[in-house]
């Protein structure tokens, strides 16, 4: 008995131990999120173009993955049989384009974070998320049970929508920054049902790795395809960036989905959602405050917006705590 008690007191103190180890260091993986904005805000300004900006960052995410994907003959055999497995029809065919909102996501990112700052773009794009993620829940997409409003969703939502007036109140005299702010939002909008269909995707080809690939394959051929038409139409000229540093946006975020993925083992989904928020904005906030060539200042009311957009999603996760969740489900682009 004596040994029971002493085995069961070593676990428990081992998990108080390991369990804040773990939301910290999912604190810092949420760091990744607005570094990522941070650079193909940068490559945006530089290159001055949004959607040149995504390419770039689509592209060396892409590079990275099929490194991944061709180094492993079962990976290359699952990716090989997609064509296949389109053509039966198994799967919704929108599954197979969730890569669009990762698209939009990072389309944003070029288009307003450096106008916007980091903080801005952060807490609006989350805002946008926690809404999407509640209408996912209530009808059904993606996720095995419905869920239905309550009070605790309803006060999420309204929150989130305050942090985004906060935010951009500051600006609220330059109306271009504010019809800026528009564009993370409606990504965060978008974004709520693409870990559905990766998720989806990943089950029917039997791997994550095969379905982010292709979400990374859908992003850059729309993004590229787009920006191909603007070149030729002489709307916009092309060039590489000059830095290296420009070419980790992609990168960036394949690091931060694999840390989660590790991470949710350990905390579980609520804790590694709160974590992992607090960690973009507290990342955000910083990033804005220590790095003033980015050109963003941060306000009382960004700081405030921040922790409001937290608190949202915070009350907006609580019905869903108990809701088991699988690693694929964690992938966002």
């Amino acid at each position: 008995m004596d040994a029971q008690k002493n085995v069961n007191g070593s676990g428990s103190v081992e998990k108080k131990v390991v369990v804040p180890l773990l939301v910290l260091a999912t604190i810092l993986a949420g760091m990744l999120s607005p570094m990522q904005s941070a650079v193909n805000g940068q490559v945006g300004k530089e290159l001055g173009d949004g959607n040149a900006s995504a390419v770039v960052s689509f592209g060396s995410g892409l590079v990275v993955m099929a490194i991944i994907i061709l180094a492993r003959k079962s990976t290359r055999q699952q990716f090989a049989s997609i064509p296949s497995k389109m053509a039966a029809r198994h799967l919704p065919w929108w599954n197979w384009i969730a890569g669009c909102c990762g698209a939009m996501v990072v389309f944003s990112e070029g288009a307003s974070a450096s106008v916007l700052g980091v903080a801005t773009f952060q807490t609006t794009l989350i805002s946008g998320m926690v809404i999407s993620g509640l209408l996912c829940d209530r009808f059904g997409i993606g996720v095995p049970v419905k869920q239905p409003f309550n009070f605790a969703r309803i006060l999420g939502a309204i929150l989130a929508v305050v942090a985004t007036v906060l935010v951009v109140l500051p600006s609220w005299q330059a109306p271009k920054v504010v019809a800026l702010a528009i564009l993370p939002f409606l990504a965060g909008l978008l974004a709520g049902w693409q870990p559905a269909g990766n998720s989806a995707v990943a089950n029917e080809t039997g791997s994550m790795l095969v379905s982010i690939t292709w979400n990374f394959i859908v992003g850059f051929s729309i993004l590229g395809l787009a920006l191909l038409v603007r070149v030729m139409m002489g709307a916009v000229q092309f060039h590489l960036p000059s830095a290296w540093w420009m070419y980790l946006g992609g990168p960036l975020g394949l690091l931060s989905i694999a840390l989660m993925a590790l991470l949710v083992r350990g905390l579980g989904l609520l804790l590694l959602g709160l974590a992992s928020t607090a960690g973009q904005l507290i990342g955000s906030v910083l990033i804005d405050w220590l790095i003033p060539q980015l050109g963003a200042q941060v306000y009382l009311l960004t700081v405030l917006g921040a922790l409001v957009a937290l608190i949202g999603a915070g009350i907006a996760m609580i019905p869903s705590a108990k809701k088991k969740v699988t690693v694929d489900e964690l992938e966002t682009h």
